[in-house]
């Protein structure tokens, strides 16, 4: 089936393209070109002025439509994917909190088999612990936190095919060997729950971690013990340039003065924009938490003694707002960071993440208020309500 979106703004490579032409042909991009005459035979969208960008790629989500992915189901992963897809995620890395090793593995067959479908918006799993610092704990369940055991993780590894990421604390014992191992693999070690310093970050950079977990958030920034000081993760994360980051942008997790601070020092090119969604993301009704601690309060998930946020209930396109109309980012800048980035970040690029010549096709229009009006996820619309 061909396709031929016109009349919109494009977002390519190399910048916004008017009075063009999205060319999809089933599932890859066939053209994109400046050029709008009609394609005979062509099933013809008129974007009427409005924003035509690539999807989204979301890295860091726990679920989404009342489910998570903790739960290991099928149902759950299936809900919890399309539940996003309607907001404009058209490419998913699922997140397991801190788990048992029978919930890691149960969530790696069902993961493992739903990538094996033709067209799968999954990509790969995500673990964000266990091997965590337990005073940076945050959300995360204190009882499964221990440091990283090869006795345990190599197995894992080695009977993964889906594992994509495996977020450690780097100070932690172990850790440095963890990172180093999962880096060999294929598998992108990240730093998260952590107390690091800049010696413990640079020794992460080195043995593979080159990307932060929700930078900010769980990470201490400039502190003093007694009477000097010393610089955090935040300050060791800027000072090692190739490192890359991603930030929850529901405008809670970090002020947006914050959000536009780390996209002017890391730029475009090394930032990424998470939604850290729980089930109650893009849910109908009261859904809860898959975690009975958590509770729903100021447009945001917390842990009921308010002693850290435990998730959003964002979807991708609210991230883009969010960038745009709080923290004063340029769109193209906004998108690309919900897009392009993750897929260098992740190792898709090659596919995914930008709109051009046999990438897949995934595509979002959104309108002059940044909401979601189309997406197409591998050439197949998941949400309309342009026409």
């Amino acid at each position: 089936m061909l396709t031929q979106i016109v009349n919109g703004k494009i977002l390519t490579p190399q910048g916004w393209l008017k009075n063009g032409s999205v060319i999809l042909r089933d599932n890859k991009i066939l053209e994109v070109t400046n050029c709008d005459l009609a394609i005979i035979g062509a099933n013809l969208v008129d974007a009427r002025g409005m924003y035509v960008v690539p999807g989204c790629i979301e890295m860091h989500v726990h679920g989404g439509g009342g489910r998570d992915f903790q739960e290991g189901t099928e149902e759950a992963f299936r809900v919890a994917v399309q539940s996003h897809m309607k907001y404009g995620t058209t490419s998913i890395f699922p997140t397991l909190s801190s788990s048992t090793v029978p919930m890691i593995e149960r969530a790696v067959r069902t993961c493992d088999q739903l990538m094996c479908e033709p067209n799968s918006p999954i990509l790969g799993l995500h673990l964000e612990g266990h091997y965590l610092n337990p005073r940076k704990a945050g959300a995360q369940m204190p009882e499964w936190i221990k440091n990283p055991d090869p006795n345990e993780y190599i197995p894992i590894v080695e009977n993964s095919p889906c594992l994509k990421r495996w977020d450690a604390a780097p100070e932690m014992p172990g850790a440095i060997q963890f990172g180093r191992y999962c880096a060999e693999k294929g598998i992108l070690p990240s730093i998260a729950h952590t107390a690091a310093e800049f010696e413990d970050v640079k020794a992460g950079f080195k043995a593979g971690f080159t990307h932060v977990t929700h930078f900010y958030n769980a990470m201490p920034g400039f502190h003093q013990k007694r009477e000097y000081k010393y610089e955090g993760t935040v300050e060791s994360v800027y000072l090692i340039d190739d490192m890359t980051v991603e930030v929850v942008a529901d405008g809670i997790h970090v002020p947006p003065t914050i959000l536009r601070m780390c996209y002017k020092i890391k730029g475009v090119e090394r930032m990424a924009l998470i939604t850290d969604a729980l089930a109650v993301a893009a849910a109908e009704g009261d859904a809860q938490a898959f975690d009975s601690r958590v509770v729903i309060e100021d447009g945001v998930c917390k842990l009921s003694d308010r002693s850290a946020l435990a998730g959003s209930i964002a979807t991708s396109d609210r991230l883009i707002r969010t960038a745009v109309n709080m923290a004063d980012i340029p769109l193209a800048d906004a998108v690309r960071m919900c897009s392009e980035t993750p897929a260098r970040i992740m190792n898709v690029l090659d596919r995914k993440g930008t709109l051009e010549h046999g990438k897949d096709a995934d595509v979002l229009i959104l309108d002059e208020n940044l909401k979601v009006r189309c997406v197409w996820a591998m050439g197949e619309i998941v949400e309309n309500t342009l026409f």
